[in-house]
């Protein structure tokens, strides 16, 4: 019961209960760092925002440090995410409670806290280079590459099984 009030309290506090399940270290370490972060995960971007954008919007909660796009493993282009790390705790707390939830292109930004940026995790952990969630997407979206990388996958089989089987109708 301790843990649950404790999880309770971080949350009422501005920490979510996801965590990184990359980090290396342990569970209380990561939440120590946590607690102490001015860097923050921002996702749902479009793969068209551009870092200026970041910058112009994250930048009124405080002063930003560095921002670092999210790029496809492959294809080093942005996929929909970055970190926003800034010089106090203080800017990284404004940008959760007035930030996340706004819109940036008409998309719904998500921030999060993060533990710290450490190099090679502005790459997207998917399968095909960008981000896991979407490999997995069904729906279109255009902010964000068309259909996901599976659902492009199945549209280009079934278009090469109908080509096939219309050749084989002649």
């Amino acid at each position: 019961l301790p843990y649950v009030f404790n999880l309770e309290k971080k949350m009422a506090a501005g920490l979510s209960a996801y965590r990184d399940q990359h980090f290396k270290g342990t569970r209380a370490d990561l939440e120590k760092k946590l607690e102490t972060s001015t860097t923050l995960y921002v996702g749902n971007l479009s793969f068209y925002t551009s870092e200026e954008q970041i910058y112009e919007l994250f930048s009124k909660s405080g002063d930003i440090k560095r921002i670092i796009m999210g790029l496809d493993r492959i294809k080093k282009t942005p996929c929909g995410f970055c970190f926003v790390e800034y010089y106090f705790r203080e800017g990284a707390e404004n940008a959760i409670r007035y930030i996340n939830g706004t819109r940036l292109e008409d998309r719904i930004v998500r921030s999060d806290w993060d533990a710290g940026f450490e190099e090679g995790r502005q790459y997207g952990r998917g399968r095909s280079g960008g981000q896991v969630r979407d490999e997995y997407r069904n729906d279109y979206d255009p902010g964000r590459g068309g259909y996901g990388k599976l659902a492009q996958e199945r549209n280009r089989a079934d278009d090469s099984f109908d080509a096939e089987s219309y050749s084989d109708m002649k």
